[in-house]
């Protein structure tokens, strides 16, 4: 509650709040620059959750349809990142996509380049940063609900002379919505709002939501401001989460 006040106050002649009630935080949006920064960061986390359940899916059907005995070492895998902090993760990225770093050095190596390639501080950078640090989040759920689903409903496909093709796409996919939209959740609104990796992998060129308000709070110091573009990102994503809950409904009983 008191952000959503800050976000009506007026930014002080050197920073922090003045209490003097106003609208221009939420007006201010609707300049077209603010306006691209919300489409960029849409863009950016609808790509991110589709590759990560192109990515996730095969993962996530290998894991709930390996041996028995071997299903909990697997889904240990998927976890283990969760062990290591976030910021330490993306850093890592850092040293990996630098001019000098392992891809280059790699690939320089086998002589597929002869200069380094300029990855960090790119928007690709960023969107590999993104698919690594929120695919567990795609593949935890998808194997949850994989799982479920008989093993005898793909011998039955199988019998009736269905391709493995097919036998996804008319079996296993429809039964794996409950996991794929939640999935899609989990990975898409975190990402809507991410800071860390797009300010450590973009190196500020790349403006998104997270970062836009990480700079009005701690670099301009307009706080009412950023809280204006926190709370707009926040109906955005109840919105979506609204959405989504009545698409889970309607696909649920199915």
């Amino acid at each position: 509650m008191v952000m959503f006040g800050i976000s009506f106050a007026t930014r002080g002649i050197y920073g922090g709040v003045e209490w003097i009630f106003s609208w221009n935080n939420y007006i201010r949006l609707a300049d077209p620059l603010y306006g691209n920064i919300y489409l960029r960061s849409f863009l950016f986390a609808g790509l991110t959750t589709l590759m990560c359940l192109v990515l996730g899916f095969p993962l996530a059907y290998a894991i709930a349809r390996a041996p028995q005995r071997w299903q909990p070492l697997l889904f240990i895998l998927v976890l283990i990142p969760f062990w290591t902090n976030f910021l330490v993760r993306t850093y890592a990225w850092f040293f990996i996509l630098r001019a000098d770093g392992l891809i280059n050095s790699m690939f320089m190596g086998m002589g597929v380049i002869s200069e380094p390639l300029e990855i960090l501080y790119t928007d690709l950078a960023v969107f590999i940063g993104l698919v690594y640090g929120y695919l567990p989040f795609m593949v935890v759920p998808l194997v949850i609900v994989i799982e479920r689903i008989p093993r005898t409903l793909e011998e039955a496909a199988k019998d009736l002379y269905a391709t493995a093709w097919s036998t996804v796409w008319r079996v296993i996919l429809p039964l794996s919505k409950p996991g794929i939209i939640g999935g899609c959740v989990l990975v898409f609104i975190p990402t809507l709002g991410a800071f860390i990796t797009p300010y450590l992998l973009g190196g500020g060129r790349s403006m998104l939501l997270g970062t836009l308000i990480q700079q009005e709070f701690l670099v301009i110091r307009d706080w009412p401001f950023g809280a204006a573009i926190s709370f707009v990102l926040m109906g955005m994503v109840l919105l979506a989460l609204l959405v989504t809950r009545k698409h889970a409904e309607m696909v649920g009983p199915s």
